[in-house]
């Protein structure tokens, strides 16, 4: 006689550190049994394409996590309080509804246009170029501390006006705020850091804004803080608190996931030969590794989203309060949606869901883009005969953000720039 698992049991497989080098026959599992509730709790998981962009379009499914019926734990990045008890920050625009979520993200977005971004790429292609260059006599690196890492935190930093000699701690507190972002905190607490330990972080780091923002009140400088601060002294346009929590927010999501999408799609480059050499010939191919590692091994796995009224997809019946899981890294091999979905193939046209879609398309997507299209281009370019020394890698213990957590090769030389 056989059992059959009921989805569930997937779902929570997939917190297990030890599906993480490979959780996408998981996936599929899942996404073969398309919506499903978890139990009784008021949660229900969408797996297939239509069904998670569809939500995604949705202006009934909500960011605001105050809605949800299900208590979703504390979150520092959004929600945190000092130990006096005090309030810390206002949510950041990432869990607000319009209308002041347009609010916030029409200032932000600024920062981010394809013009703007353009403009940073020749500093993006020096950062890349010296981080190469420290490693060229060294025969071997790891690709995750020395290269995927080093390059979004030392971009996003110098876009807030933050002095470089505070990157070490900034990174640390934003590796333990970014683990709020699993929306299945409390399941997966055992594979957590201590929640005190995020509280810490989440104190530390908006503390450290209040007093590089009071310094930049003084001495303004040519950067994106100081055109907050303005802002703010404008009037209704930005109060101190959103300031503050949107800095935190650019910081922690505008680096970390960044750092996996270059780590995924490196690995899935010294894993093809053929693709690499490919890129290193026609450098013109990144875009395309890039789109191609943002659907086949997306650095956010899933979204969630709160409905905010009751309604139906994918046949699942969702209540008002219901918190709704997009596992975007199920959609993403969907045959539905793609040909030939496990397969790597950078040249196939491109619709991931990777960025989100509606409103909340992610503000910093021509960032994350162009660095990690500059990244690869370089390493392509300028590291001879890279070879993994561990396959598969360790991974990262986040069940959402999926990126290695180291990634050492070894190469037989580095081209001089």
């Amino acid at each position: 006689m056989t059992t059959t698992n009921h989805p569930t049991d997937d779902y929570v497989r997939l917190l297990d550190p030890a599906v993480r080098p490979d959780p996408y026959p998981v996936f599929a599992r899942l996404r073969d049994s398309g919506a499903f509730r978890i139990g009784t709790a008021p949660v229900v998981v969408l797996t297939r394409y239509a069904d998670c962009a569809a939500v995604l379009r949705d202006p009934r499914a909500s960011v605001d996590r105050s809605l949800a019926r299900l208590q979703l734990g504390s979150m520092p990045i959004h929600d945190g309080t000092r130990e006096d008890g005090a309030a810390q920050a206002k949510p950041s625009f990432l869990f607000l509804d319009p209308p002041d979520h347009t609010r916030l993200r029409r200032l932000v977005s600024k920062a981010f246009t394809p013009r703007v971004v353009r403009q940073l790429e020749p500093r993006i292609i020096e950062i890349v170029d010296d981080l190469l260059d420290q490693r060229a006599r060294a025969g071997s690196f790891d690709a995750v501390d020395h290269f995927a890492y080093p390059l979004p935190v030392t971009v996003i930093c110098e876009l807030l006006g933050v002095p470089l000699a505070d990157e070490a701690k900034l990174s640390a507190w934003s590796a333990l705020l970014s683990r709020t972002l699993d929306p299945t905190s409390r399941a997966a607490a055992q594979f957590r850091a201590d929640p005190a330990e995020i509280q810490r972080a989440g104190t530390e780091l908006y503390a450290y804004f209040e007093e590089l923002t009071d310094r930049r009140r003084h001495t303004p400088g040519p950067d994106l803080l100081s055109e907050l601060i303005a802002a703010e002294d404008a009037g209704d346009v930005l109060t101190h608190a959103e300031l503050i929590s949107t800095c935190a927010l650019l910081l922690v999501a505008g680096h970390e996931t960044t750092v996996n999408l270059i780590a995924n799609a490196t690995l899935a480059l010294l894993r093809r030969p053929d693709e690499l050499a490919a890129l290193r010939a026609e450098p013109d191919r990144a875009a395309g590794v890039v789109e191609e590692t943002l659907r086949f091994d997306p650095p956010v796995q899933l979204i969630p989203r709160i409905a905010a009224d009751d309604l139906t997809i994918g046949g699942a019946d969702i209540q008002r309060g219901d918190l709704v899981v997009l596992l975007i890294a199920a959609a993403h091999r969907d045959p539905a949606m793609f040909g030939d979905p496990d397969g790597f193939d950078p040249a196939r046209e491109n619709r991931h869901l990777a960025f989100g879609l509606g409103a909340h398309f992610c503000v910093g997507a021509p960032l994350a883009r162009l660095e990690a299209r500059v990244a690869l281009t370089r390493f392509a370019q300028r590291v001879e005969s890279p070879r993994l020394t561990v396959d598969p890698p360790p991974y990262r213990e986040h069940v959402n953000l999926r990126g290695p957590a180291h990634l050492p090769i070894e190469f037989t030389a580095i081209r001089p720039r």
